[in-house]
Order: C-alpha cells, then sequence, then structure tokens
C-alpha cells in the first residue's frame, strides 16, 4: 500500500507528503470517479484567483497564517480493507518548509522528512533513502508551511473549469497545472469556499500514481482553520485520517528533520 502525503488547508496529508511503500495491502480500490463537470461559462463563475482569495479568507486569512511558524500534528489512521487495521500518525512543520511525517502501522514505522534541502523516506521495504528527481519536486512543494497561501507560486496556470456535487455540496472545480507534470485538481465550495476535495499526482517507485483526498471537519486552530478528517483513496490504498491534536509555534529542532544516519550493514 502506498501513503501520498498532500497538503489540505495546511495540513500535509499524509501525504500529506510522499510515496510510502507499507506491505500486507491486497485489495486495490480505485479513486471515486467524480462527476460531469459543467462548462465554466456562466457570469457568476468566479476566476480562479477570486476562489483563492476567497479560500485563505475562509481558512483565516493571511495575517493569521503568517502568525504560525511551527505545527504538531497528531491522529489515527484506519485502513477499512486490511480488517480496519489501525495506526498512528504524526506530522511536524516548520517554516519555511521543513517537515516529518510519521505513521506507526501494524508494528511496522513508515517515515519521510524534508530538511528544505534533502527529502528522504524510511520504510521496511525500501529502507532509508534519498529522494530525487520527481520525487524531490514533491517533496518540495508539500513541505511549503504556507501552502495554502503560496498556490499561485506552486502552480504556473490555474483555470475554473465549472462546478461539480462533492456529497450533497457543490464545488468550483480549479485545474492547477505545475511548471512540469500533469495538473492538478482542487474542489472548492461554493457557499464557505474550503477546499471539500482533492486530486493529485504523485511520483513514487512505481512510477506516477494518482490519490483522491476528501477533507472536511474543519476546526478553528490558533485562527486558521484546518481540516481534522482526511479520506484518501488510490490505485493500491484507501484509508482515513482523523487528527486529534493540532498545536502550533512548538519549538522544534531542525535536526529532527535531517536524513536519519544509516546504520552499518550487518556482518
Amino acid at each position: 500500500m502506498k501513503f501520498a502525503w498532500k497538503k489540505a488547508g495546511g495540513l500535509a496529508l499524509l501525504g500529506l507528503i510522499a510515496g510510502f511503500a507499507a506491505q500486507g495491502q491486497t485489495t486495490a480500490t480505485s479513486p471515486a470517479k467524480p462527476a460531469t463537470t459543467s462548462a465554466a461559462t456562466s457570469a457568476a463563475t468566479p476566476t480562479a484567483d477570486q476562489v483563492l482569495d476567497h479560500y485563505v479568507n475562509a481558512i483565516g486569512g493571511r495575517a493569521a497564517w503568517m502568525k504560525l511558524h511551527s505545527r504538531v500534528s497528531k491522529g489515527t489512521i484506519e485502513i477499512p480493507k486490511m480488517n480496519n487495521l489501525t495506526g498512528t500518525v504524526e506530522i511536524h512543520e516548520k517554516t519555511p518548509d521543513s517537515l516529518l511525517a510519521v505513521i506507526i502501522l501494524g508494528g511496522a514505522t513508515f517515515e519521510q522528512g524534508f530538511d528544505g534541502t534533502t527529502a528522504w523516506s524510511q520504510d521496511p521495504e525500501n529502507g532509508l533513502r534519498v529522494l530525487t528527481g520527481a520525487e524531490l519536486d514533491d517533496a518540495k512543494r508539500e513541505a511549503d508551511f504556507y501552502h495554502p497561501l503560496d498556490l499561485r507560486k506552486i502552480y504556473s496556470k490555474m483555470t475554473v473549469t465549472g462546478t461539480e456535487k462533492v456529497g450533497d455540496r457543490n464545488a468550483y472545480v480549479v485545474e492547477a497545472t505545475p511548471a512540469q507534470g500533469e495538473p492538478d485538481k482542487m474542489y472548492f465550495d461554493t457557499q464557505n469556499w474550503l477546499l471539500v476535495r482533492s486530486i493529485n499526482r504523485r511520483h513514487t517507485l512505481d512510477g506516477t500514481a494518482t490519490f483522491q483526498a476528501e477533507v472536511e471537519d474543519y476546526k478553528d486552530v490558533d485562527g486558521v482553520k484546518l481540516p481534522f478528517t482526511v479520506h484518501q483513496t488510490g490505485a493500491e490504498s484507501s484509508f482515513t485520517i482523523k487528527f486529534t491534536e493540532i498545536r502550533h509555534n512548538v519549538e522544534l529542532a531542525d535536526s529532527q528533520f535531517a536524513k536519519p544516519v544509516a546504520e552499518p550493514a550487518a556482518k
């Protein structure tokens, strides 16, 4: 099973933050197919810039976000297809772009980190490795602490393509194209402007994978709104993350984000 970490509302969705390979997943689950998108021809349809401005205001505003310099998020992960296997999730983030995500699942530990220069991952199947190429590019984007504020920098082109239903809510669909690679999609509630779904492509050891995340249960934490529940599906994984504790402006040492020292090979 692969975990893909993507930012949503400021949280690294475990993807907030990389591709992990986990052992034991045998049932594949594909992302749900979105409803047909309506043509974006209505005079009332906002531009991508307008949607992003409303979104930033909805999650607390730029001034509130700039007061924060670190975040520690803790929660649980549940994988229904693996007999409701559960584990723990802990994410440490620090400005401008340091990130450490740790999942403990079935007694196994999966980690990914970025210290501003080097991205790395460590898991029971692949061991400790440095991320390069497209994987490194993914990690850099996702480690941006002010990711929701920097979407215009992260993507070279953003376009509102129409509206779709996400559950019982209408959402504006924003197609976001990076400087290199295929576009992502973000869905923003037409009433409250919060991000409710994202469809992202991530690079892994096995190639490019597509992941869909549904985000909900937004709560105010120190003046900003963050989602506390994430449902993520991909070709080889389907899981739910529920955050139980989020703290800001915690003192975090730079050293914790650095790649661990490799253990010497057994003789």
